[in-house]
């Protein structure tokens, strides 16, 4: 729901004061039993409430996407899976789904998209966490550049797209294996970087503890660590970055 719109209908008799008066009951937070939907997260932090897709029933997800849609507000869902996406498109004709990055989304009208992030790779098998934290940036208003297969392996990848990823307000750097590449890109820039950790390599990286350990004690000044595979919390960030920077 848009406030000021909400407001200016009140004002010009085009909602009467009863059903005004149900919808602002409404505005903290809408209470379905199972879930509480957070309709005014918006107007507190500028972003709406995000739904967390995995493990919740294909009852109560496509409730919760439908309730959401009611209210005038874009859904952005993490981690659902094929059959979620199936579930909801019953309801809601014009959800999407990318099933690289597992994002459930509903967006009623294309949005205009500011600023820029760089989202960085150390290998393809990060993609699909580079995807999760690109795609919530452009759904949340940020212009996204992906640049991807730059890990310390071949440190001339990196070296060669440096110019672009300065142009970024903020640098997402996603890496398994050892998770170098947050830390060298932070001493390479003079832009904040986010790291994200992904459970990507062999035993010993102990499904992304030993890069979230490397890029947590990186002694590169600048550098922010997110938890392991957690584009979408990288993407969030970026974007509260992005748009300070446009501000």
């Amino acid at each position: 729901m848009d406030v000021y719109k909400f407001l200016e209908q009140v004002k010009k008799g085009e909602i009467e004061l009863e059903e005004a008066a149900d919808l602002l009951k409404k505005m903290p937070y809408e209470d379905l039993d199972f879930a509480k939907l957070d309709h005014h997260r918006h107007f507190r932090s500028g972003f709406g409430e995000v739904v967390f897709c995995q493990g919740k029933s294909k009852e109560h997800l496509t409730e919760i996407y439908r309730r959401f849609y009611l209210h005038d507000t874009d859904v952005l869902g993490t981690r659902a899976s094929k059959e979620q996406y199936e579930e909801v498109k019953k309801v809601l004709d014009n959800v999407t789904y990318d099933p690289l990055s597992r994002i459930l989304s509903v967006e009623k009208e294309k949005k205009e998209r500011t600023g820029l992030v760089a989202v960085c790779t150390g290998g393809t098998a990060d993609i699909p966490v580079a995807e999760e934290a690109a795609r919530t940036a452009e759904f949340f208003g940020s212009n996204v550049v992906r640049i991807y297969d730059v890990g310390v392996a071949g440190i001339h990848r990196l070296f060669a797209k440096l110019e672009e990823i300065q142009k970024a307000n903020c640098i997402v750097a996603v890496a398994g294996m050892e998770g170098a590449l947050g830390g060298v890109l932070a001493g390479l820039v003079d832009k904040p970087v986010i790291a994200v950790p992904t459970s990507v390599g062999y035993g010993t990286s102990f499904g992304g503890v030993s890069a979230l350990l490397t890029m947590l004690n990186s002694c590169a000044e600048g550098l922010a660590v997110v938890n392991i595979d957690n584009g979408f919390g990288a993407g969030y960030m970026a974007t509260q970055i992005n748009r300070l920077c446009k501000e």
